[in-house]
């Protein structure tokens, strides 16, 4: 791979961004307090559309800190903030479905209705 290949491989473009610069993205609410950053997102092997980004909120250095899939329909990237914002704040992420780094979930149909149904959404469609 050459220099070039890797500029290529993590540009964006006005409706496309690389997932290496998801990762790691701050995530902010509506009023602008940093909730956490993207750790990851899941995506769906058939469609390829992405279904959860999940935050990482919590701990000390990512020590301790907890796992939130949130339903990538939630985020909206704010150029002003320079990361996602989303329409919950710390209050309501205290009851949202969530993991540590022993305890990943299946992300079966079951888990995603709940994490879905948390936010108000319905899962989408196998």
């Amino acid at each position: 791979m050459t220099d070039l290949d890797r500029d290529i491989a993590t540009d964006e473009t006005d409706r496309l961004i690389a997932s290496n610069k998801v990762e790691g993205t701050s995530v902010f609410d509506a009023q602008g307090e940093k909730l956490g950053t993207i750790y990851n997102f899941m995506v769906n092997k058939d469609s390829g559309q992405v279904e959860y980004a999940v935050l990482q909120f919590g701990g000390l250095f990512g020590l301790g800190a907890d796992y939130y899939p949130l339903p990538w329909e939630k985020l909206s990237y704010d150029v002003d903030e320079g990361g996602y914002v989303v329409d919950i704040d710390k209050e309501a992420l205290e009851d949202a479905p969530r993991y540590g780094d022993d305890t990943e979930p299946a992300y079966d149909r079951a888990y995603g209705e709940q994490v879905y149904g948390y936010y108000g959404l319905t899962y989408p469609a196998a």
